[in-house]
């Protein structure tokens, strides 16, 4: 039987024809290391450097916004309007030197653009949010004309052709998390009866139109992946049926890798949620991954849940994913895929500082590693004694007492 290191380190290669050094990838966090116009800053690039020489054989970017005008943190990196793609040569650099490959996540918010940067967001449908605590931080979404969802999904690939012109090696598009791509495809957000929604087939039209036209901006040589939910785990929306499905129709559409996660601001699945049998065996998502197998092809990353190399190994082995996905461990130790090729008995860790309140833990988890990864961008060490209302003070939260306050609401 082979050693984790051995399996760990087998280069793969993908439909396209473009090789990815080994399984190891570093799944995408948000940095939220834009600059006041949301321009790739040099905090940025040494962030990603850190990254590169840490062995990871993918980078996966976070947010890469492909309208200026709509945000899901202030400091997210956007596609200006009129694009240079010099101005992300020197992000797209900062793995020059190794063999790692660096993709960039194209996003767009939706209806999660927080209420002090979009006081009237957009989404399919003109559906707010159910729950009274996110409801205060996210406005009433304005439901899309035709000719908008036209132009973002152009927009979609206006960025992917700027971001590979600019040197990045591959494209990911975000279809999950409740983002604008996983608002099309869930019932509840997407109440359309147009073209656009009022079935499966309509609902999952926006995705497949992104993915044409983003194959069509960069060609058939560039690697393009799809973040996709399992299901949102809410009753009456996304299900695992109708995400099967999109699986199967992404497969016959092109993409190269598919990495599967899960949940939504509401039900945060993504942010570490999962029961106690799939905790003990590491990846949250391993049983769907095996069930997509079976409807496609297509390379399949899982990100969540992987703590030690025999668990990464054992995942492999199975032949329901490829690529290990790591996003938090990887802010905690940079360095922690280098320790596993190398065959390093180690764990992975993600630590944040808790409230005992859901939904502060897991904002606070998310402000939390941002603010560590700032530290690593500008070669400060990790650290762990920020306190929970130090956290939101120093990530701007206006207030933060009430905020606390309004979320134990």
């Amino acid at each position: 039987m082979s050693e984790p290191k051995e399996l760990l380190a087998e280069p793969l290669n993908l439909r396209c024809g473009a090789t990815l050094p080994n399984r190891l990838a570093k799944a995408a966090l948000s940095e939220q290391l834009g600059d006041r116009r949301n321009r790739p800053t040099a905090e940025l690039a040494e962030l990603y450097r850190t990254w590169s020489r840490g062995g990871a054989g993918t980078l996966i970017t976070g947010n890469v916004m492909v309208d200026p005008a709509a945000l899901g943190e202030p400091r997210n990196v956007a596609m200006p309007r009129e694009p240079d793609a010099t101005e992300f040569k020197p992000w797209a650099r900062s793995v020059d030197g190794t063999e790692t490959r660096l993709w960039a996540q194209l996003n767009h918010p939706g209806r999660q653009s927080p209420r002090f940067l979009s006081r009237q967001p957009v989404a399919p449908s003109a559906v707010p949010f159910g729950d009274r605590g996110i409801r205060s931080v996210f406005a009433t979404p304005r439901a899309l004309t035709v000719g908008e969802i036209e132009a973002i999904i152009d927009r979609f690939g206006v960025a992917a052709r700027t971001v590979v012109d600019a040197g990045f090696a591959g494209v990911q598009i975000h279809g999950a998390h409740g983002y604008l791509v996983s608002q099309f495809l869930s019932p509840l957000t997407n109440q359309r009866t147009d073209g656009w929604g009022g079935d499966a087939l309509r609902r999952r039209r926006f995705l497949l139109e992104v993915v044409a036209r983003v194959r069509a901006e960069v060609g058939d040589a560039v690697p393009i992946a799809v973040k996709l939910n399992s299901a949102d785990f809410q009753r009456g929306g996304f299900s695992e049926e109708d995400s099967l499905e999109v699986v199967r129709e992404l497969g016959e559409a092109g993409i190269d890798l598919l990495e599967v996660s899960g949940g939504t601001y509401e039900k945060a699945a993504m942010m570490g949620s999962a029961k106690a049998s799939t905790l003990s065996r590491e990846a949250y998502f391993l049983d769907y991954a095996a069930k997509a197998r079976q409807v496609t092809d297509v390379a399949l990353m899982v990100t969540g849940g992987f703590t030690s190399p025999e668990g990464m190994a054992e995942a492999l082995r199975s032949g329901a994913l490829d690529v290990i996905g790591l996003g938090r461990p990887l802010i905690v130790d940079p360095a922690l895929p280098g320790r596993l090729l190398g065959g390093e008995d180690v764990r992975a860790r993600r630590t944040a500082p808790k409230t005992g309140i859901r939904l502060a833990d897991s904002l606070l988890e998310i402000q939390w590693h941002t603010q560590q990864m700032h530290r690593v961008a500008a070669g400060k060490p990790v650290d762990p004694r920020l306190g929970a209302v130090r956290t939101l003070v120093r990530a701007g939260v206006a207030d933060p007492l009430n905020a606390f306050r309004r979320v134990r609401g």
